[in-house]
């Protein structure tokens, strides 16, 4: 059980949890919501031990492990496979332990618990995690010091999932993640099975793993049952039956107040007077109703282009004079809405920077309409921005020959209120700087929009104010994003970039889902088909039946042998003097175990041919 009582956090004077409590029971997986800059991240700050509260405490089970994704990616020589192997720290010690101990009562017991916390098959189990986020096997040995920060991260996360721990605190886990990356995650979430507390604006997450949701409000938490879009029911409901109750309490004050007014001065009603006084004042006022809901995006509206306003006729594009896409036949009409799908790493950042002319076609033709404007966004175009200098002043530096009141009027358009635009830049949440990137990218009207991962500093509002924008922009729109949300209210194409091409997928999303969970399911067991159309061939079902009962047997003899080997271990004799035989009957142990594990997968299998050849 997670238990946050009466905590209160205060930053540079700023009250972000005023004596805010809840619970999250063993088991279950919340949602903690909010605004971004309401407190968030810094409630799981405290509750890693990270920060202090200045009131209250939190209450975790004394032997409960938590994990939390490492502010700093690993890095160095160490490979990602080890990197993320490090993580499971009991691990690591035992196996370390085992090298030197010499008591043979405590070597007994290191390899009963290394058998406890299944260590044999940790590296498979590694290996599946970081499959699942992106990594191949090739990718896997390779030094972390190769790769760039958000793919870093991504093993950041891998070492927090695999080390297993009781209750899980995630901070925008997808933000460094595709969207074949997140279905995974989505799905390792729902099967964890410990406690989860989850901090996101994705809302397809919000609405497939949390069974609880906790809003940060006002300095409070509210716990809501369910998942994000029931949370927006019970709360909708509840601010209805609030303004409702506010309203009566507010016809009831005036009512008591106006009799108060009338005889507080005739002798004869003068006490009752009184007596109402008293129970006004004793009147708890109900909470005025507070949304902050007033993120707006309003794009202006472009001028009309014949079709289409971009044209592909086997063109390539790459880096170095090395391809990355090839043979793109493609077109872009004044109203296509697109969704670029595919892993990270296949290209829609190259496709992206084709369309937006920052990269020349290696060969073929890209014919663009004369008069056609382009408003590209992506998160790395935060770094050109000038932090010292206030949003007001890198607007005016990109709009010199406009007056600083229409300047104003289209920052206003992105919701930057009067003081905002004169704060410098560098004060600005992720969100404000996402949405002032919005604003210079669209000065000039564009006909088109091309959005690289829009959305990763945008909180659930911000997200839903974007999806509105979007429906009423009257160009054209083409998305990269890890957001299943967006993709479905946004998009009405799909173009699957995949293999160094980019075609048209035939399907909605949730095809799309499935297809990604059929590729998982069949890259895992990639390695066991081959094995088995191996075995299979044209063997007769006798020969196969020969085949399960040696697996059998051979299984058998194995945990005949490790057994022995787990006997032999646990003699004290054995350490009364330093030998080379220790290590080595250790590492026969371990060999043994990877032995056992490999052949009862294959007799599994050959099972299951006789089965079906039967």
């Amino acid at each position: 059980m997670l238990q946050i009582n009466d905590v209160t956090v205060r930053i540079a004077g700023r009250t972000l949890l005023d004596q805010a409590s809840v619970t999250v029971p063993t088991g279950h997986k919340a949602s903690l919501i909010g605004p971004n800059g309401a407190g968030k991240s810094t409630l799981l700050k405290v509750l890693s031990g990270r920060l202090q509260p200045d009131g209250g405490d939190v209450a975790i089970p004394a032997n409960a492990r938590l994990g939390m994704v490492a502010q700093e990616a690993p890095g160095g020589a160490i490979t990602l496979i080890d990197a993320v192997l490090a993580a499971d720290t009991e691990r690591a010690a035992l196996l370390e332990e085992a090298e030197t101990a010499t008591d043979g009562h405590r070597i007994a017991d290191i390899h009963e618990r290394l058998g406890v916390i299944d260590a044999y098959a940790a590296p498979s189990r590694a290996a599946e995690i970081l499959a699942g986020l992106g990594f191949d096997e090739e990718r896997q040995q390779r030094a972390c010091s190769d790769f760039s920060g958000g793919w870093r991260m991504r093993v950041a996360l891998a070492a927090t999932l695999f080390a297993r721990p009781d209750i899980l605190l995630l901070d925008e886990p997808t933000n460094h993640l595709d969207l074949e990356a997140t279905v995974w995650l989505e799905g390792w979430l729902k099967s964890f099975p410990g406690t989860v507390l989850l901090v996101s604006h994705d809302r397809t997450l919000l609405n497939a793993v949390p069974d609880l949701t906790i809003h940060l409000d006002q300095a409070k938490l509210v716990l809501y049952r369910g998942n994000y879009d029931q949370y927006e029911r019970q709360r909708n409901e509840r601010l209805v039956h609030q303004a409702a109750a506010a309203a009566r309490q507010a016809a009831e004050r005036a009512h008591i107040q106006s009799f108060v007014d009338r005889f507080r001065a005739k002798a004869s009603k003068a006490a009752q007077a009184q007596s109402r006084l008293k129970a006004l004042a004793k009147m708890q006022p109900i909470a005025a109703i507070v949304e902050n809901r007033g993120i707006v995006f309003n794009f202006p509206e472009p001028e009309e282009l014949p079709p289409p306003i971009v044209s592909m006729d086997r063109a390539s594009v790459g880096y170095e004079g090395k391809a990355i896409l090839s043979h793109l036949n493609l077109r872009i009409d004044p109203d296509d809405r697109i969704a670029l799908l595919g892993p990270n790493g296949n290209g829609k950042s190259t496709f992206i920077k084709l369309l937006a002319g920052r990269l020349e076609a290696m060969s073929g033709h890209v014919t663009r309409s004369g008069k056609l404007k382009i408003g590209y966004f992506a998160q790395h175009q935060t770094d050109e921005l000038d932090m010292e200098a206030t949003a007001l002043l890198n607007a005016k530096r990109a709009m010199p020959t406009l007056p600083e009141q229409k300047v104003r009027a289209h920052l206003g358009g992105f919701g930057f209120t009067q003081n905002r635009v004169d704060t410098k830049v560098g004060s600005l949440s992720g969100g404000e700087k996402a949405r002032l990137l919005f604003a210079l990218m669209t000065r000039e009207a564009p006909n088109v929009l091309l959005l690289d991962e829009p959305t990763n500093h945008l909180d659930v509002d911000s997200r839903e104010a974007l999806v509105q924008a979007l429906a009423d922009y009257k160009g054209a729109v083409i998305l990269v994003t890890h957001d299943p949300h967006l993709v479905e209210l946004v998009a009405d194409r799909l173009w699957l970039v995949e293999g160094g091409r980019v075609e048209n997928f035939d399907g909605d999303m949730d095809e799309y889902r499935a297809r990604l969970l059929s590729q998982r399911r069949s890259a895992s067991r990639g390695e066991s088909k081959q094995r088995r159309s191996g075995m299979q061939g044209k063997v007769a079902p006798s020969k196969l039946k020969k085949q399960a009962e040696e697996l059998e047997k051979t299984l058998e003899q194995l945990n005949q042998k490790h057994a022995k080997l787990e006997r032999d271990l646990a003699d004290p004799k054995l350490y009364e003097s330093k030998s080379a035989k220790l290590a080595t009957m250790q590492k026969e142990l371990a060999d043994i175990a990877a032995s056992i594990a490999t052949t009862e997968e294959k007799w599994i299998e050959a099972q299951q041919l006789l089965d079906a050849a039967e």
